[in-house]
């Protein structure tokens, strides 16, 4: 199943996800449509597993970039790279990811399995701001974390795409984007 699920994810990369079909899936993974079908029902329930197991691995991620204990120690400067880098590593290592979850007409099964992912993320980012500025108000709090969101996913394709050093070049930018965004607020 991992093989069919590391071939989807290569399809949804390269096709999109409309343009996938599970004919090309089946030979992205080197098996017959049948042999693909004993275990999918369909497109959607490969895109739905495939999901699945991308919300287990960037849970991983966001554990890693929003260790609590870091929030208030740490410059600002380090605290984005800490907060950046692991997510950023995710989605350079899951270019599929983006074909799934960066739609606008994504199906139910899809968005269900984002809409935790997505309000677990705002939440972190609302407490790391919320221990570095105590007496923000929630509702600032909140706004602020969904424009530094906002900035970020703006930004993941423009690194994603790129390579070596402009890929660097573009971690970067994305950095210095979100630390003068956030300077004046957590800085």
């Amino acid at each position: 199943m991992a093989q069919i699920l590391d071939a989807s994810a290569a399809v949804f990369a390269r096709a999109g996800y409309e343009k996938a079909t599970t004919i090309a899936i089946a030979a992205e993974a080197g098996i017959s449509p049948g042999s693909l079908y004993q275990f999918f029902s369909n497109k959607e329930a490969v895109a739905r597993a495939l999901a699945d197991r991308f919300v287990a691995q960037l849970r991983a991620a966001h554990q890693e970039a929003f260790d609590e204990a870091r929030f208030t120690a740490l410059p600002l400067p380090e605290l984005l790279d800490r907060m950046v880098d692991p997510i950023l590593a995710f989605n350079v290592a899951n270019p599929g990811f983006k074909a799934l979850f960066a739609r606008t007409d994504m199906p139910a099964g899809l968005a269900d399995a984002a809409r935790p992912v997505h309000a677990a993320l705002l939440a972190r980012v609302e407490a790391m701001i919320a221990a570095r500025a105590p007496r923000l108000p929630a509702a600032e709090r909140s706004r602020t974390a969904l424009v530094g969101i906002r900035i970020f996913q703006a930004m993941v394709p423009l690194v994603v795409a790129a390579e070596g050093a402009e890929r660097a070049a573009m971690t970067r930018e994305l950095k210095r984007a979100l630390h003068g965004y956030l300077s004046d607020t957590i800085g």
